[in-house]
């Protein structure tokens, strides 16, 4: 059984364990630079989840806010295993594939299931 380690940012640790090496509590990886918050859009990949989230920018010729969504691909540990619809914390890390340099160090908010 591994022990959890501290990641430098005031996240709690997972409950559950995994033999991941690209684990940021229970593996060999890093976080490091910056942190966003957003939606989990997709979760259809191994280990590879899509964070989404809006951006507003003010547009000055309609004088209007005009919204602009930014996504990224994150690694998803076993010990954490975010699903669509979940709110988490995505942080950087060096580059784990050739488009993903991010991983999910947090759930906020776990969407539960609609009922019929």
């Amino acid at each position: 059984m591994k022990t959890t380690k501290n990641i430098g940012i005031p996240v709690p640790a997972p409950t559950k364990t995994c033999v991941d090496a690209k684990c940021p509590f229970h593996g060999a990886l890093k976080v490091r630079g910056r942190t966003f918050t957003g939606t989990v859009i997709s979760d259809k990949m191994q280990n590879t989840v899509i964070v989404e989230w809006p951006t507003k920018r003010f547009n000055k010729k309609y004088e209007r806010f005009q919204v602009f969504r930014s996504k990224v691909k994150a690694h998803n540990p076993k010990c954490i295993d975010a699903k669509m619809d979940d709110h988490v914390t995505i942080m950087e890390t060096r580059p784990l594939s050739k488009t993903k340099n991010f991983v999910v160090v947090k759930i906020e908010k776990k969407e539960e299931p609609a009922k019929k």
